[in-house]
């Protein structure tokens, strides 16, 4: 069972506070109380993406979140009774599909969690992935002159070896990275990936392909495939990816991220020479590519073969055939190192989620 209390947040706390709750406890909910930590519902990361995708802005509050739910399928949050025999909780999450669960003390405060992981050992994924590690980085020169940027060191280890980390404990076994630049120095470093648990295998592209095109040198996969860039740290949850990718019955599955564009002046709206509004300062909202796609093997048909070719060529393909390209919010972490004050923040990240270990 779980401490509860990093999962707590108030009616009065913003859709973003809770994002960050979510993201903090790791575990895909958080939880809303009152001051004596009554439950009074839960914020789920679906219901973050759900309101994403549905363009309700971050700065909404978790009470009026809440009352959005009252017409989906569970309004009233789903718990159990602390003393709840193990068994009995499994079946419950099993048949409502849910991953987490309050538990609650005679007074209707919450006392514990419970994760469907705590019940049923993690099995194997049905997926593929696809490490991308063949750029040049050559944004964080001098750093990467003779080192490969997947292969910059994070902690103790290189941002490579967080990936495949992430992507075990998801229960994905088999790892294919692509390579071009200095790609000895990753292949001396992980060889066949025996140590971490997974079994990688090499794509060495002679020139770059670019961020589609090297998948072509992979063997046509019978499974979906997890393609995602070696330069991110993110703390997504693939699971949850790859359900999301199956309701929607998608071809290609794009991990999104919010982007806010804040302009410092004063915005004209104007008909000619004529001023018909003025907005002040405005912010804007966008979702921004987040590096990390999910593939149907038959999207595999529309990669040519030894061409460059980027994800954007093929997700305009695929939309020209006619075929389901979904987005997918990310609400968890997620950092692309692409410039020196993101490799900055990402070693203060993890020097920081180390500590807390």
């Amino acid at each position: 069972m779980i401490d509860p209390s990093p999962f707590f947040i108030k009616r009065e706390d913003s859709l973003r506070e809770a994002i960050q709750c979510i993201d903090r406890n790791a575990k895909g909910i958080a939880l809303v109380v009152d001051s004596n930590n009554h439950l009074l519902g839960t914020i789920s990361d679906g219901d973050v993406r759900r309101a994403i995708l549905g363009g309700i802005s971050l700065q909404t509050l978790v009470g009026k979140v809440l009352e959005n739910k009252a017409d989906s399928p569970y309004p009233v949050p789903i718990t159990a009774p602390v003393d709840t025999e193990r068994s009995i909780l499994l079946s419950m999450m099993q048949q409502r599909s849910i991953r987490q669960l309050p538990l609650l003390d005679g007074n209707g405060r919450v006392v514990e969690m419970v994760t469907l992981e705590e019940l049923l050992p993690r099995d194997v994924l049905p997926l593929q992935a696809v490490i991308m590690a063949g750029g040049k980085g050559a944004r964080l020169r001098p750093l990467t002159e003779e080192i490969p940027k997947p292969m910059l060191p994070l902690g103790d280890r290189p941002i490579m070896e967080h990936i495949i980390e992430q992507l075990q404990q998801s229960g994905i076994r088999r790892v294919n990275v692509t390579t071009n630049y200095l790609s000895e120095k990753i292949m001396e470093h992980f060889g066949d990936g025996d140590s971490l648990g997974v079994e990688i295998n090499y794509l060495a592209e002679d020139e770059p392909l670019g961020t589609a095109g090297a998948l072509g040198l992979l063997q046509r996969p019978t499974e979906p495939l997890l393609v995602i860039n070696g330069d991110i740290l993110t703390r997504l949850d693939f699971r949850s990816m790859l359900s999301f990718h199956r309701r929607h019955s998608a071809d290609m599955t794009v991990a999104v991220r919010q982007y806010d564009l804040q302009v410092p002046y004063g915005v004209m709206q104007c008909d000619g020479p004529y001023i018909r509004q003025v907005h002040e300062k405005p912010q804007y909202n966008f979702l921004v590519n987040a590096g990390i796609y999910l593939l149907e093997p038959s999207v595999y048909q529309l990669i040519p073969s030894g061409e460059h070719f980027d994800m954007t060529d093929l997700i305009e393909r695929l939309l020209a055939e006619g075929q389901e390209v979904v987005s997918f919010p990310v609400v968890e972490y997620w950092l692309d190192i692409g410039q020196h004050e993101d490799y900055l923040r990402a070693q203060q990240d993890i020097e920081n989620w180390e500590s807390n270990r």
